[in-house]
């Protein structure tokens, strides 16, 4: 089987190791290689993992007939300006994963404009560490929420600081889970 794994892997900037690491279970960055190259077969279930390490379906790294979501890069854009790419490269476009929500912004908060989409990752209490110093989406009773900055972990309390000048800190108490912005999707 021919396999798209080394085009995607470097469409998302990764290393052997990055991918190794990010699968579940962690493998060897040269088991990886060896996959890439087909210098080992690759199983349906390698397919699975190295698929999920990558955040893109399974399909997406199969060469065939069917149609490959990804785009071709042009120009790399630098402090220079735009230039052409020193090798063909390619961008995947992005692809929701399991326990991702969204947040669409009506009217400009913060780093925030009107018609922005921002994809968050559903966190649940023992991982809320991971998104210190990163947006998070919180639910509230009665169908409500609260976005913003998390600045603190102090036990079960959260301490936000919403989007925007002048705005003040909120702290929350044991919610049951948190979404952290993960990708901002803008249209120009």
């Amino acid at each position: 089987m021919i396999t798209r794994i080394r085009d995607v892997r470097r469409a998302r900037k990764m290393t052997l190791d990055d991918v190794a690491r990010a699968c579940d279970p962690p493998t060897t960055p040269q088991t990886i290689g060896r996959l890439e190259t087909g210098a080992r077969t690759v199983s349906v279930g390698w397919l699975n993992r190295i698929a999920k390490a990558l955040r893109v379906d399974a399909s997406d790294l199969v060469e065939g007939d069917g149609e490959h979501r990804e785009l071709a890069v042009a120009a790399v854009l630098g402090a220079n300006g735009a230039v052409a790419p020193k090798r063909t490269a390619i961008v995947v476009p992005p692809r929701a994963a399991d326990g991702h929500m969204a947040v669409t912004v009506a009217a400009s908060a913060g780093d925030y404009r009107a018609g922005d989409e921002i994809w968050c990752e559903t966190l649940q209490p023992d991982a809320f560490q991971r998104a210190l110093n990163r947006d998070v989406l919180v639910p509230r009773p009665a169908g409500r929420f609260l976005f913003g900055r998390l600045i603190g972990r102090e036990g079960n309390k959260l301490h936000l600081l919403p989007p925007g000048a002048g705005a003040r800190q909120t702290v929350v108490t044991d919610p049951p889970w948190i979404a952290m912005a993960v990708r901002l999707i803008r249209s120009l």
